[in-house]
């Protein structure tokens, strides 16, 4: 699921001129399933707090994890908040900062800083460690499955080169890196250990993914001159490609076969998809080709940051105060 830092990497384009112009293909289109009443709801967090937002949702949807930031005696204080259903513990580290993901255990990912680089963290048994790292002028960390492998980048001290990294469950306390294009970065990773991630320069960037079994393919689509993938969950992976226009076109990649579809073009961004293939960016979530505005703006901003595999959507909102919120029913 989760995720260099959810980030806006582009932007959208009418879903039929780039399935005309393209012929995406129809295979594996994602479950739609029933839509219900779409209600929105704010999480608990530190009263003391100036601003709070949630940055990920378990496959389940019971565990959920976020950030927030206090005005300490030596300055912004970083908090990694945690929610099990909605009971709300608050962690004080030195070395907190980007919440990035969370996963069925309620084991936490993360990436702070320490010594001036940067340090991946994971949260687990009500205490925070620093993952091992590579030699690197900075590692992070972007997502964890169920198994508890995770997956990050760091850069070749020498060359400056990027480097995909996992850090795997079933060898404790070790870090390795992984076959993959040159300037790699590993985006994410699904519940069988596919990895999803980017290589290359910026603004020629190609996506790629990393089966199981080790055999690596490219994400992409015909014409694009660049792809991105964002994040990705069982067969589903979402991202932009660049076909040569102003805007990046949003898809959604079936990792089974490599096929593609465009996004509504309503959905200016993606950040995350569930199992399902639900996709969710900005104050939009989609399904299929179609995509509804999630409630809550009413003048305010709102971002949905993660998707469960059960539709429980997290994210923030920002009425002069940004908010930890949670969508069900969309």
């Amino acid at each position: 699921m989760t995720r260099i830092a959810r980030r806006r990497i582009l932007g959208g384009v009418a879903a039929g001129l780039l399935a005309t112009s393209l012929g995406v293909t129809a295979a594996g289109t994602a479950t739609a399933a029933p839509v219900g009443p779409c209600t929105i709801s704010t999480l608990p967090y530190p009263a003391d707090t100036y601003r709070a937002e949630a940055n990920a949702v378990d496959p389940t949807g019971r565990f959920v994890a976020g950030a927030a930031l206090r005005v300490g005696p030596d300055g912004n204080q970083s908090l990694l908040l945690v929610w099990d259903r909605d009971r709300l513990t608050t962690i004080e580290s030195p070395i907190l900062g980007d919440v990035v993901d969370v996963n069925a255990r309620g084991v936490v990912v993360g990436n702070g800083w320490a010594d001036g680089i940067g340090q991946p963290w994971r949260y687990r048994d009500g205490r925070v460690e620093r993952l091992p790292v590579v030699p690197s002028s900075g590692v992070f960390v972007t997502g964890i499955n169920k198994a508890g492998d995770v997956v990050g980048h760091g850069s070749d001290v020498e060359t400056g080169e990027n480097v995909a990294l996992r850090w795997p469950a079933a060898r404790p306390g070790t870090v390795e890196v992984l076959t993959a294009p040159a300037g790699a970065i590993a985006q994410a990773i699904t519940a069988n250990g596919t990895v999803v991630g980017n290589a290359g320069e910026w603004g020629s960037w190609s996506a790629w993914v990393r089966r199981p079994n080790g055999r690596i393919d490219t994400l992409g689509a015909p014409g694009a001159r660049t792809a991105v993938v964002v994040a990705a969950a069982g067969h589903w992976a979402v991202g932009q490609v660049d076909l040569g226009g102003n805007s990046l076109p949003n898809v959604r990649w079936d990792l089974r076969d490599g096929s593609y579809t465009a996004l509504d073009e309503r959905l200016e961004l993606v950040t995350d998809v569930n199992n399902r293939g639900v996709v969710v960016g900005g104050g939009r979530v989609a399904r299929g080709a179609t995509s509804r505005v999630l409630p809550g703006g009413d003048g305010a901003a709102v971002g949905a940051r993660s998707i469960s595999d059960t539709g429980t959507i997290v994210g923030f909102r920002n009425d002069d105060r940004v908010v930890p919120v949670r969508w069900t029913g969309c």
